[in-house]
Order: structure tokens, then sequence, then C-alpha cells
């Protein structure tokens, strides 16, 4: 999952945002004072007292939640959005046949019924999921939720000329040839010709898949899973007021301004085990300027930072010094990186050389150190899935110095000797990952490598990075970016990045247009296989295969250092949302 934790996803988000258990900092002591808190009605809970644990636990209804962020959605269309935040507050207005139990840490990676009475039931072959509606579910004008809005929703995902940038586990997996064209195509009287999925009366749907695939589940419980009635369809503008199915609804949006959400009357909590729905109503705002969002969380006006990839350097120190009662400083699934796409710099040796000239030190010094930006990475898989392993390090990177002797080899290989010119891409409204930018540029500079810096809107993901003729036409030789995972294994996590056939024209999240026949072999196989240990290993094997043809410069598993405002309540981090706060069981003391 994109960005942000980003976020998706894809995760960016994505991440992980179905993630697996991770190593967290133990919490410790903190001041315990009033940090932030304007009026007064409640402290601060320490240092690190929401990490895989609940601080201020209230069932206390009422207040606003005020949320604040530098970084818009890349969508809030549940098909379309693939940022990590947007998968978290998408709970406010979403709901699934399944979803991730609200608990801390780890235990919010396992999956409960949600729209559906259980958690399905599948055919001894792994092939057929048959799923019962919950009585009483309905949308927000009142009207029941039913099969076919379940598959209805399913189905958009279909329409990538339309609305793009979403995660497809669910198309590749239910209709691998893409014999379906999506509703706004389909021929048939109701738009529901997707064969895959049946809906034989309106209480049950029966997901029918070619192929076994051990993570369907996982892939349910994704927002791009969620309803969406026909007649509330407003195609490619559905991410400005989405039709909630959730306990709240959309009262205002404007993009890149701010939202309002307000109660739904109609969403019954007698349904729904797993959101709290304890504020009367969630408002977002957002700001270009990062530092001073910072200085307004500080100061009480806001909750929490909706992006939640932590405080700026600006205020890194401040916070630490003197509220650290406030701040807690998880391990999230992300793992920040470069990525080369092979369109701008196909040589590979001259993509070896960027790896060898970086200097891993100061690019994790430039996102926040050890604490504020994570350990040094070494390769492209998380440390908590199956088949990663921590020692892998190709490129010797785990010492933080660079070799430049290597990298100067690696330019004569690739007909370079004196260097070539390039361009990095980055978002314009991350200052984190702008720094980024400007210290490995600075570092490539030592063997002659040229790279500008070009700022494009974070908000224009998917049609900038995420197109591969933008990409080209615009000479991005690197990408900087960040990933969570989809769900917690090597599926969720390296799928979208490196299998070709997740290539997308737009909204595309494999930037180096990885397309290895071997590799996508090996996810055929890995998909397959239900013993974890096992798919493990050929994750492994995948992740081995992505450092030789050397396309990412991983940076660091990231750590962030989250605000928290002492007026929030049930405040805890999970593992499925890429070490975010839980946003659904969040309260307020008014």
């Amino acid at each position: 999952m994109t960005l942000m934790s980003s976020q998706r996803r894809r995760i960016a988000a994505g991440a992980l945002l179905a993630a697996a258990t991770m190593v967290v900092t133990t919490a410790c002591g903190g001041d315990g004072g009033k940090s932030g808190d304007k009026d007064g009605k409640t402290g601060a809970s320490g240092f690190n007292a929401a990490v895989n644990k609940v601080a201020n636990a209230s069932d206390k209804k009422g207040g606003e939640l005020k949320f604040i962020g530098s970084q818009e959605a890349d969508s809030w269309d549940p098909q379309r959005g693939y940022y990590g935040f947007v998968w978290d507050f998408a709970r406010y207005y979403t709901r699934q046949l399944v979803t991730f139990k609200a608990e801390p840490g780890a235990a919010s990676t396992e999956l409960v019924s949600d729209l559906a009475t259980d958690t399905g039931k599948v055919s001894a072959d792994g092939l057929t999921y048959t799923f019962t509606l919950k009585d009483g579910i309905a949308w927000e004008d009142g009207k029941p939720i039913t099969s076919k809005d379940i598959k209805y929703g399913i189905e958009r995902i279909w329409a990538q000329d339309v609305i793009s940038g979403g995660p497809i586990y669910l198309q590749q997996v239910l209709d691998p040839k893409g014999e379906y064209k999506g509703p706004y195509k389909d021929t048939s009287a109701d738009k529901l010709g997707l064969k895959a999925i049946e809906t034989p009366d309106d209480k049950t749907i029966i997901f029918k898949l070619p192929v076994a695939n051990g993570d369907f589940l996982q892939m349910l419980a994704m927002p791009a899973a969620s309803p969406v009635r026909q007649d509330k369809d407003t195609k490619a503008k559905y991410g400005l007021k989405p039709f909630s199915s959730g306990p709240y609804k959309w009262q205002s949006y404007t993009p890149n301004k701010s939202i309002k959400l307000v109660r739904n009357d109609k969403w019954d909590a007698k349904t729904d085990t797993v959101r709290k729905a304890l504020p009367d109503s969630v408002s977002v705002t957002f700001t270009t300027n990062a530092d001073d969002m910072d200085n307004r969380l500080v100061e009480g006006e806001y909750d929490l930072d909706i992006n939640a990839t932590g405080v700026g350097a600006a205020a890194r120190q401040k916070v630490l010094q003197q509220h650290k009662g406030n701040v807690d400083n998880p391990q999230t699934g992300f793992i920040r990186y470069a990525v080369f796409p092979q369109t701008v710099i196909p040589n590979i040796d001259c993509r070896k050389a960027i790896i060898y000239a970086a200097d891993s030190k100061s690019l994790q010094t430039a996102r926040g150190g050890p604490q504020g930006g994570g350990d040094i990475a070494t390769n492209m898989l998380p440390p908590a899935l199956k088949g990663a392993d921590a020692k892998a390090d190709p490129y010797g990177k785990l010492g933080g110095a660079p070799d430049l002797a290597k990298a100067k080899d690696a330019l004569k290989k690739c007909g370079k000797p004196n260097g070539f010119k390039t361009t990095i891409a980055v978002r314009n409204n991350k200052k984190v990952e702008i720094a980024t930018a400007e210290s490995l540029q600075n570092s490539l500079k030592a063997v002659g490598i040229d790279a500008q810096i070009d700022l494009f809107d974070g908000a224009q993901t998917s049609g900038i990075i995420g197109s591969p003729k933008v990409v080209k036409d615009k000479g991005y030789g690197i990408i900087i970016m960040g990933w969570g995972a989809d769900f917690p294994t090597g599926q969720g996590f390296l799928q979208p990045l490196v299998d070709g056939r997740f290539i997308l024209q737009s909204g595309n999240n494999n930037f180096s247009q990885l397309n290895d026949k071997a590799i996508n072999g090996l996810f055929d196989q890995a998909l397959k296989e239900t013993d974890p240990t096992k798919a493990g290993e050929l994750y492994k094997q995948i992740n081995t295969k992505v450092s030789e043809a050397a396309v990412y410069l991983p940076f660091t598993h990231e750590k962030n250092i989250i605000w928290r405002s002492s007026r929030l309540t049930n405040v805890y981090t999970a593992d499925a949302y890429n070490g975010r706060y839980d946003y659904a069981s969040l309260g307020v003391v008014k």
C-alpha cells in the first residue's frame, strides 16, 4: 500500500495495511503531563503508551475528532484509494464482508465478520467462498445493503479506464484472463455480468475462484471490496462523496481543504462489532505547510495527523523533549525506497552504480535517524513477513557508507564512465522525502551522476508516477516512494511492486516496470501454497531476484514519531494499519 504510511497502498498505502506481527519499541516513562491539551480535561498518557496497547480507554460518545494532514488522498473512492491512511479512514464510511479486529498490535490482523454473519464457508478445494449477509445492514438512506451491492462494488475494480489507482488483486484472482470488461461496459441488463461472483438472493454471495489463493479473505477485507449501490455510482466522481455503508456519512468535502463526516443514523451498532463510532463528527483539514501542521497539533488545535507519517524535523526535538507524553514511536511495516524505471534507465549496471553510490547513513539521517526514520533496509521484504532475511545485503548497504569504487566500476560497465544525467521524482508536500532526494542527489555527484529533482503533486500520484508513459516522457530515472503490505504475506507486499502482470497504464505501482517471467512464475507457485513457511521460501527467492535486477534501493524500515492529542481516547497502534492508530476506534474528550 502506498504512501505514507500512505501509505497504497498502495498503500501507497502500503502498508502493514493488513500487517504481520511487528517488532516495536517497548513503552517507557513519559512526562504524563497535559501537553497539547487546551482544555486540560485529560492528560497525556506517556511515551509509547499507545504502542500495542490502549491509551485513555473510554466508551464516552460525543465531540468532534479533528484530523489534519499535509497530503490529500489519492482518492476517497473505496475502489480507487490506495494510500494507507485512506484505508484506515475509509472504515468510517465503508464496510466489507470481513474486516480486521479492533485490537491493538498483532491481534488486529485477525479477520472477523463485518457485513457477513461469519468469515465464510470455504470449499475443500479452496475455490468456492460463500457468505450470508447480516440482517439490519443499511445504506445511509435506510435501504438494505444487498449481495448485489457488494458484487457491483467489486466489479468496479475492472473499470481501470475510469476509476484507476486502487488494488487489483480481486481482478487478478477472479478473472485472471481479463474476460470481464467492468460494469460500465457490461452488456447484461443488471450490469452484474462477472461470472466469478454469484448472488442467488439478496442475502447470499458466492465467489468462485479459477485457481485457489490462500490470501483471498485478506483481499475481501480491503476497501476495494466495499459495496457500492448502482444508483449512487457517479463513476470517476464517486470519491467526491461516497455513499455510506458505515457509521458516518459525508456532509461536506472541498478537495485539498477540508472534509466533514457526521453520524449516519441508519447505521445500526448491533450489526457492527468493530467500529465504536464514538465522536459525533469527524473532520479533516488539509494544509500545505507540514511544519505549521506540527505546531498546530502541539498547540492542541487538532488531534492527530491523518497521514501518520510522523512529525517533521523542525518539531521532532521539541516534542521529544517537552511533550514526550504525547508521542508514540511505533515500528511500521513500511519500507521507504528509491525505484528505477527500466524504461528510463534500462542498463542494469547504471542502476547498480546508483545503488553503490548511495550513502545509506545519510539517507537514514535525512529520514529522521534510527528513531525518526527507522533502521537501514537492505532488501525489499519487511522483517516481519515469512521469507524475509534481514541479513540479506547484496549491495553492502548495512554499513551505511557508499562504495564509490564499485559504483565507478559499474559506470564503466554501463558505458558511462563519467556518469550520466537523470531526474529524481519526489512528492512536493513531503519534506522528509525531499530531504531524502537531496541526500541521494548529493551522494550521486561523487561519481558523476547528475540527478535533478522534480517535485510533483502527491495527490496526483496515480496519474504522474503511476503512469508509465508520463514517467518515460519526463525522464524519471529515480522515484522516491514507500510501501506497506496490503496484507501480511509476500503477495501482499511484493506482488504489486514487482509482478509484471500488475503493470498498469494509470495507477501503476510497479514503477520499475519489472516483468520477469521467473519472478511471475514464482508468484504463481507461492499463491497456491497453503503452508505459510513454504510460501515464504518462494517469496525469499522472489526477493533475491528483485535485488539482482537492481531496480530498488531500499532506505529504511520505517519508524515514525507520531503526535497523539491529549483529547484522544481509545488510542492504540494496529499492525493491520501499518502501525497507525485504528481510526475507527478513536474517541475524544469534549
